[in-house]
């Protein structure tokens, strides 16, 4: 018998699959990201769902004096305050996620069904989150900037003077860079240029560009419009600095994390069960230099090198 003959009767890799046991993962969804943002914003937790921004009207009529050791007479000052403060309210990211109970009672081996239809929906949502806070026509970064704060780029593409132009507008303690990945990539390429490579640090266990010693935070939420260019924020965070904060509700029923919440909301007479995910979140900049955005930002501009570089 030949061995092309011997090779034909035995049982082939394609037949012994049906029988074999298989490491199965679960499913993956391609259209989740790190959500940095979400990570690296402080929350602070809201009551009644209601955030109200106070802010001292006319900062520059607090008046003190240096004494010149003389007599003068001390100015007398008060802190007014604005009488009719913003207020931000939570907005709410939701789905209801439905499940045959015959599909969750006869194919959740070896990965639960109602698990894994709950979890790859709250992932969703939390995308859905990080896209709002950044481009919610209400309370997002984009839509919050203060006219004062948003600058042009140089010369189209995203320079190290652009940057720090930037910073000097966020210079109290800036905490970090939010842009488009292929921003990031089109300022690396300008500091190659330049020869001023920028340096990485690392961050979550993943390594992130800087510049300045500011982190380069990658978000694919940020847009590109039909000509090529985007923004870059430039954000300082937390209460303490007077800064951009995440708004959060807590103590929710079914809470899962802050402000995600999971119910069950029964099964119906078709044996379809029924959960409600929500999301509560909203996001606030408590001062006008806690945020500022650099835009016109071409993300599509290349240098010719030298053959070397090739």
């Amino acid at each position: 018998m030949t061995a092309d003959r011997e090779a034909h009767l035995a049982l082939s890799d394609n037949a012994a699959r049906q029988l074999a046991n298989a490491t199965k993962t679960v499913p993956q969804l391609s259209t989740i990201s790190p959500r940095w943002l979400v990570h690296l914003l402080q929350w602070t937790p809201v009551e009644a769902g209601i955030y109200r921004l106070n802010k001292v009207k006319n900062p520059t009529r607090v008046q003190v004096t240096c004494s010149q050791r003389d007599e003068a007479e001390i100015p007398p000052t008060y802190v007014d305050y604005e009488e009719q403060p913003r207020e931000y309210f939570l907005n709410s990211v939701s789905s209801v996620v439905d499940v045959h109970t015959r599909v969750s009672d006869l194919y959740s081996s070896p990965h639960d069904q109602i698990k894994e239809q709950l979890r790859l929906t709250i992932e969703t949502i939390k995308e859905r989150q990080e896209s709002e806070l950044i481009n919610n026509p209400e309370y997002g970064l984009l839509a919050n900037v203060d006219d004062s704060q948003r600058i042009s780029t140089l010369t189209g593409a995203p320079t190290p003077d652009d940057l720090d132009d930037l910073i000097a507008r966020v210079w109290k303690e800036p905490a970090f860079f939010l842009a488009h990945p292929l921003a990031i990539a089109a300022f690396g390429r300008e500091c190659t240029r330049r020869g001023v490579p920028p340096p990485t640090a690392s961050l979550f266990g993943s390594q992130f560009l800087t510049w300045r010693g500011l982190p380069l935070v990658p978000s694919d939420k940020l847009p590109i419009d039909d000509e090529g260019k985007t923004k870059i924020l430039l954000l300082r965070v937390g209460e303490k600095r007077q800064g951009v904060v995440g708004l959060y509700q807590p103590g929710l029923v079914g809470e899962q994390s802050p402000g995600l919440s999971v119910r069950f909301m029964g099964i119906g007479r078709n044996a379809i069960a029924s959960y409600l995910v929500s999301l509560y979140c909203s996001l606030a900049v408590l001062t006008e230099d806690a945020l500022a955005v650099l835009e016109d930002v071409e993300v599509g501009k290349y240098h010719d090198y030298p053959d070397t570089y090739k």
